[in-house]
């Protein structure tokens, strides 16, 4: 048996790269798998053909079980849906992950707003919105007596962990992805509801043209580290009962390296006691910087 055996997953974005990855290592693990796409292209805009079906077809020649979705998740209609389909087509729902994205890089001063608000509805709104259905759908089954083993993975990235010139609204929008899997993870744990999210590193349509140097394939028979095949294994083990235990946490994933992320933590502090002047709060930050360890370079800079 599988790792993710009799369990009904959903994936987010699960046409192409990461989530298709993510899809069929699920599949293959025993899962029954709800691919949503909805077809669009970098910049958001749909599609002429959705790609959806086509993991599907691809999991049920090797023997699996999958449905297509290829509603708008970043609307309560399309999100609340998309749980729906899993509930009605398979009976139940054990694992959510979100992964759908695209980009609008600008610098930000060129950026615009409709850009700013494209980005954030389809991340972090597209992460909100089937959290919050699959999580009513759970709770009301703890309620009721029922016992859960939820999941959800979120996917952030270090762009959201350290900034990324020239992607102001994504790296805000993974940022906020990581605020709020720690909020869902402390709010949702009484349920049997884990929640934690990736930062991952891999050759999708968004990274192999930005970064196309580091996400080249190599030769003949190396290692493909960019492969996005390299990061489902976590993901699927995020997903599934044998993570039992783990929630909150941020983990990064690139080739054959996992990391734990630990975020932001207190470094060198001084206290008076009492109120500062403007010149003592100055002298007083400028020792601290001192002592403190210097922040990671922002990508591009």
């Amino acid at each position: 048996m599988g790792m993710a055996e009799g369990r009904v997953v959903i994936v987010t974005g699960a046409g192409r790269g990461l989530g298709r990855a993510h899809a069929l290592a699920f599949a293959a693990e025993g899962a029954r798998v709800v691919v949503n796409d909805l077809g669009v292209g970098l910049d958001g805009l749909p599609g002429p053909d959705s790609p959806a079906g086509q993991v599907v077809a691809e999991i049920t020649a090797l023997g699996g079980e999958a449905v297509a979705h290829g509603e708008d998740i970043a609307s309560s209609e399309g999100a609340s849906s998309l749980v729906e389909c899993a509930l009605t087509t398979f009976g139940r729902l054990d694992t959510l992950v979100n992964n759908a994205g695209f980009l609008r890089d600008r610098m930000l001063v060129n950026l615009e707003e409709a850009d700013w608000d494209a980005v954030m509805r389809v991340h972090l709104k597209g992460h909100f919105l089937p959290l919050k259905f699959a999580a009513a759908h759970w709770r009301a089954q703890a309620k009721a007596g029922r016992p859960v083993a939820a999941r959800v993975v979120n996917t952030s990235s270090g762009a959201g962990l350290l900034g990324s010139v020239g992607q102001g609204n994504y790296s805000a929008a993974k940022a906020g992805i990581l605020g709020m899997t720690l909020v869902a993870a402390a709010e949702l744990g009484r349920y049997g509801i884990q929640v934690n999210a990736i930062a991952p590193a891999a050759r999708t349509r968004m990274t192999e043209q930005a970064f196309a140097e580091t996400m080249a394939a190599p030769g003949k028979g190396g290692f493909d580290a960019m492969a996005p095949e390299n990061v489902s294994p976590l993901v699927v083990w995020l997903g599934s009962e044998a993570s039992a235990g783990v929630t909150g946490r941020v983990f990064e994933a690139e080739g054959g390296r996992i990391t734990v992320m630990e975020g932001w933590h207190p470094g060198p502090t001084a206290d008076r006691g009492a109120r500062w002047t403007p010149a003592e709060a100055g002298e007083a930050a400028t020792k601290l910087l001192a002592r403190a360890q210097p922040p990671e370079p922002v990508y591009g800079a």
